[in-house]
């Protein structure tokens, strides 16, 4: 199979804007080529609550799931209606939130959904391989 460009962000979360102080929280992938939107998210608890002891953890894993729910190419998500592309450039979009997307990156890939798992594992789990 050929490769294809693909765009990916990662999720950080910001239990506390005005510090600044993040943790990896998930990623997005968006593969125009291949008509592909995915989300994957992870919620370390105790680094979260390292950086706010009084974090309202249920709050940022619902924002983290809400963030792939919009993802969701099946119909249901949130924003089902609208093409992927713009879901994508939506979700990106910089915000002071407790969810904010880092910057966009680009690569190759032949499977936007394993490389959505390769980079949870690499970038948010922090497992090489």
């Amino acid at each position: 199979m050929t490769r294809v460009p693909f765009e990916y962000a990662v999720l950080h979360v910001v239990p506390r804007v005005e510090r600044g102080e993040s943790i990896n929280g998930g990623v997005l992938v968006y593969c125009r080529a291949l008509n592909y939107l995915g989300a994957r998210v992870h919620l370390d608890v105790d680094r979260l609550r390292a950086l706010d002891p009084g974090v309202d953890v249920a709050a940022v894993d619902a924002a983290l799931r809400s963030v792939a729910d919009t993802c969701s190419t099946d119909g249901t998500g949130p924003a089902s209606d609208e093409e992927i592309g713009r879901r994508f450039r939506w979700l990106t979009a910089p915000r002071s939130t407790v969810v904010q997307a880092g910057p966009v990156h680009t690569g190759l890939t032949e499977d936007p959904a394993a490389e959505t798992e390769r980079l949870l594992r690499l970038l948010v789990l922090a497992v090489e391989n």
